[in-house]
């Protein structure tokens, strides 16, 4: 081993506050305001661990509390994908992004000195600006991806642009003995429920309107 100081990175845990909204699946969004990084920038309610006392769960549970008032159980926290992040000013990190569907409380701005604007958002129409760090996890969580490395380069903007330089690498796990991984799995099941609600109205549309008429066996 070598004589040099080992080399340490910042952790940091992202709440995905996730719901069933009228389009499609949501989650909780936050402004960052005042003398902050970042601030005017959406993000995830998100921080780093207070020290080596914190594990991450513990870490995601607290910034819940501080940032939206809400409650967590330990067993309701899932990860959803991590992402190594190198900032334009050369600074890493990593980040593990936790969901959340269930929560005791309704979601405030609980620092209004550091927060400005709160609200439910569908992952197809995510707000700008939005922190690059942030979008490269949210694109990781919607495409079931375990993880991902976003490393900007000297010079990058710190918000997402559509348009703007591709830094975000989307990394794939292993499927488990048995195939499809179980987020897969989950997608699957619900475009196979839309589908079949779907024909369902259909069918209801035509039967009440009079456009269908059920088979006579009798008739040859």
């Amino acid at each position: 081993m070598s004589g040099r100081e080992r080399y340490a990175l910042t952790v940091d845990v992202h709440l995905i506050l996730a719901r069933d909204g009228a389009t499609g699946p949501e989650v909780l969004l936050s402004r960052r305001a005042g003398p902050v990084y970042a601030s005017g920038l959406w993000h995830l309610p998100s921080g780093h661990l207070d020290g080596p006392h914190e594990d991450v769960v513990d870490g995601v549970m607290r910034e819940a509390s501080e940032e939206t008032g809400v409650a967590i159980d330990r067993t309701d926290v899932a990860l959803a994908t991590t992402v190594h992040h190198r900032s334009p000013h050369g600074r890493a990190r990593v980040g593990f992004f936790f969901e959340v569907r269930r929560f005791t409380g309704e979601p405030d701005i609980m620092e209004p000195g550091l927060c400005d604007a709160m609200g439910w958002y569908a992952l197809d129409a995510l707000p700008e600006p939005m922190v690059a760090y942030c979008r490269a996890g949210l694109d990781a969580y919607r495409g079931g991806h375990p993880g991902a490395v976003h490393f900007q380069q000297p010079g990058d903007p710190v918000p997402h642009q559509p348009d703007g330089p591709v830094r975000t690498r989307l990394l794939t796990g292993p499927s488990p003995a048995g195939g499809t991984p179980p987020r897969a799995r989950r997608r699957k099941a619900v475009a196979c429920v839309r589908a079949a609600t779907g024909l369902v109205r259909t069918l209801r549309r035509e039967i009440l309107g009079g456009g269908w008429r059920a088979p006579d066996d009798r008739r040859k």
